[in-house]
This record gives C-alpha cells, sequence and structure tokens, in this order.
C-alpha cells in the first residue's frame, strides 16, 4: 500500500519559486507511478506532471518549462519557478500501481493513490 505525505505549500509573491515535497513508503519505481495534481477553487483538476511507466515525465502546457519533478530515494519534488497567480492551488501528490492506465497515459488526474494535499497561494 502506498501512503504520500505533502509539504512545503504556502503563500509566495508572483516570480518567486517554491518547492514542493512528497514523502513516499510502500512505492518504488518497478511497482508504481507518480504524477502531482492540482485542483483550484471553482476549477477541475489538472494534471501537472506525470512520470510513466518508462520514466518519461510529461509536463502541462501551463507548467512547461517553469516545474521540474524529479525524486531521491523516497521523496518526490516538485519545483515551481516563475509563480503566477494562476498556479494557486491544492498540489497532490498521487500515484498508482505500474499496470494502471494512468502510468501509460500522460497528465490523468484518475490515481489510486493520493497525499492530503498542500496549498499554494501565489499573489
Amino acid at each position: 500500500h502506498v501512503q504520500l505525505v505533502e509539504s512545503g505549500g504556502g503563500s509566495v509573491q508572483a516570480g518567486e519559486s517554491r518547492r514542493l515535497s512528497c514523502v513516499t513508503s510502500g512505492y518504488t519505481s518497478t511497482t508504481s507511478c507518480v504524477a502531482w495534481v492540482r485542483q483550484a477553487p471553482g476549477k477541475q483538476r489538472e494534471g501537472v506532471v506525470s512520470i510513466d511507466r518508462d520514466g518519461r515525465a510529461t509536463y502541462a502546457d501551463s507548467v512547461k518549462g517553469r516545474f521540474t519533478i524529479s525524486m531521491d530515494a523516497n521523496t518526490l519534488y516538485l519545483q515551481m519557478n516563475s509563480l503566477t497567480p494562476e498556479d494557486s492551488a491544492i498540489y497532490y501528490c498521487v500515484a498508482a500501481p505500474r499496470y494502471s492506465t494512468s502510468c501509460v497515459e500522460p497528465l490523468r488526474t484518475v490515481w489510486n493513490y493520493w497525499g492530503q494535499g498542500t496549498q499554494v497561494t501565489v499573489s
């Protein structure tokens, strides 16, 4: 069973950077894949970046060139640069078994495992 705990959210000014962290347990790259999903008030969930079963990262057009996903040991990171108010949302770290559709089709918003979310507010 995969468990995910995010941290690093907060309030920032437009143009600033923020790094989100997600400590994982029960996850291995050979059995699961991971992603970041966000949801802003009144908007649908949006896939921010996902890593498929072959280890390829796909970024949403809205964050391409500004956000970077990385992983170190059991922690997943999302480095967010040049933040804008449109990036304000609750950010979720998510995961799914490697055989799932989410590990094949990029930027899906249907995942098996979700963290509790961390709020990012850009003003």
